[in-house]
């Protein structure tokens, strides 16, 4: 575990407690927040992917130690590290990343952790496979899960397979979480950029149900004509 903590003390050094304070305010860290007892150390997306570039040997067990870690910035640099290993990895060494990012959800516990992520893993994984696990997710009470299983989906869009997507954003409408609101209108509206016609056909059945944040979301990209008509109804 040497390693492992010669990079939470590289991390520590970095630290800077006024960005720190600004992070914990607009991740929502306070009591009864979404990301409620989050600690930020106050870094830059951009340390965090130079510190994990010096450590992409370490292994899955140094890297848990790293997901327990109570800093934010632990999880992201982890992540971070297990992407590339995932990218470089062969199929069985691809599912082992799988598998131990699916016992870590509890730790991939932020919006930005979940949106980095689980496209890159969960979703390029399970491309070829069975996709049963995206809907116990989003039927899971955890809100980290339930945002992992429609963000996987971003990988499929990207291929121009819309279905997932549009099943599981079925399950999220009537969802009671602002988070799950803005991915699912997210992912409804990268679906409307590739097929507006199949985006359009989904909202037609729904919209009238759907939380305002999705629909002004999935409607993003539509002409004022046609947002205004989607609004006003």
């Amino acid at each position: 575990m040497g390693r492992t903590i010669n990079l939470e003390r590289e991390l520590l050094k970095l630290k800077n407690p006024q960005k720190a304070k600004i992070l914990q305010r607009f991740f929502k860290t306070g009591k009864g927040e979404y990301g409620e007892g989050d600690i930020f150390l106050g870094l830059t997306v951009s340390q965090e992917r130079q510190a994990a570039k010096k450590y992409l040997d370490l292994s899955l067990q140094e890297l848990q130690k790293l997901f327990n870690g109570k800093f934010h910035e632990y999880r992201m640099v982890a992540l971070f590290i297990l992407m590339e290993q995932y990218k470089k990895a062969d199929e069985k060494g691809k599912e082992e990343i799988f598998q131990f990012y699916l016992k870590n959800t509890k730790n991939i516990n932020n919006w930005d952790l979940v949106d980095l992520s689980a496209p890159t893993i969960i979703g390029n994984y399970l491309f070829n496979k069975d996709r049963k696990i995206l809907y116990r997710l989003a039927r899971s009470k955890s809100l980290w899960e339930r945002r992992i299983a429609i963000l996987s989906t971003y990988f499929f869009i990207g291929k121009n397979q819309f279905c997932d997507a549009l099943k599981i954003a079925k399950i999220l409408l009537r969802d009671n979480h602002d988070l799950i609101h803005k991915a699912v209108g997210w992912m409804l509206r990268e679906v409307g950029k590739r097929n507006q016609k199949i985006e359009e056909k989904f909202l037609k059945k729904h919209y009238k149900n759907m939380p305002r944040t999705m629909l002004r979301y999935a409607i993003e990209k539509f002409s004022e004509e046609k947002r205004q008509k989607y609004l006003g109804n």
